[in-house]
């Protein structure tokens, strides 16, 4: 199991509220709102016209009319510019939160009271608001957050999810979209793949790489260049990374990862369930 530890993380917010705020987000986001009110918070993608990603945020209710997105640190702006764009004759107001998250990880974290991370095979939980101050375990770095979020699979913000990123590629699906909901900004490339059985180009993959492998590093398969490392740490086992690969490159598979003039060995998993 893994240890248990906090960490403030940067992350921005961003409120809608209002009387329209409801059915202004529904037909906004990925999720269904009716999701979001019954659990509380939930996952979802702001998607551009044409489906590819504009920001993937958690979406959590702070009221009947109203609501907070939550998103890597750096991107609210660009949150707040993606909804007012959309925010024709609407009731709703959109402005930012002088909030701070505490990032809970590890074994026990699923008792500490906050919202649901949904981090795959770690306990989870974000403690958010003004002026929180957590402290259950060890005190953590950036650096155990950051090799956690690669294990887990967790993409992020200018790293795996980026303008060109087609919600399908990221393996979050499950918990971010609903196929049931009416129609929202985007969802017509979504549906689509998944009416396809969820075929796009590329993957989001964990590569293991014996060596140290920097962001960047050219992943290569089959004598051509399949794609890069996004995100990557530092362990007692070499780096352990994220990279959106080519569909070709089905796991488990060994791949090389050229680094500082090397090629070095990757190992190419699967995201876990």
């Amino acid at each position: 199991m893994a240890d248990l530890f906090w960490v403030r993380v940067p992350r921005d917010f961003v409120r809608v509220s209002g009387p329209d705020a409801t059915t202004f987000l529904q037909g906004q986001i990925s999720q269904d709102i009716e999701a979001v009110r019954a659990r509380g918070s939930a996952w979802s993608f702001l998607l551009q016209p044409q489906g590819k990603v504009d920001a993937w945020v958690r979406v959590s209710t702070h009221g009947d009319d109203e609501y907070v997105l939550d998103v890597d640190g750096g991107y609210g702006e660009a949150v707040v510019a993606r909804l007012y764009r959309f925010n024709l004759r609407v009731k709703v107001d959109i402005d930012t939160l002088d909030w701070a998250c505490v990032a809970v990880r590890g074994e026990g974290a699923s008792a500490v009271d906050g919202l649901a991370a949904e981090w795959p095979g770690i306990e989870a939980v974000d403690v958010v608001g003004p002026d929180r101050v957590v402290e259950v375990g060890r005190a953590g770095s950036a650096d155990d957050y950051e090799r956690a979020r690669i294990q887990a699979g967790v993409p992020a913000m200018g790293h795996e999810i980026t303008t060109a990123t087609i919600p399908g590629e990221l393996g979050v699906n499950d918990r971010t979209v609903s196929f049931t909901k009416g129609c929202y900004t985007g969802q017509e490339l979504v549906a689509r793949v998944d009416a396809r059985g969820g075929n796009v180009p590329r993957h989001l993959r964990l590569v293991r790489v014996d060596g140290g492998a920097p962001v960047g590093s050219p992943v290569m398969y089959d004598g051509r260049e399949v794609g890069s490392l996004t995100s990557a740490a530092t362990d007692d086992r070499g780096t352990i990374a994220l990279a959106i690969l080519a569909r070709s490159v089905e796991p488990p598979v060994d791949v090389e990862v050229h680094a500082d003039g090397a090629a070095l060995v990757g190992h190419v998993t699967a995201l876990a369930d």
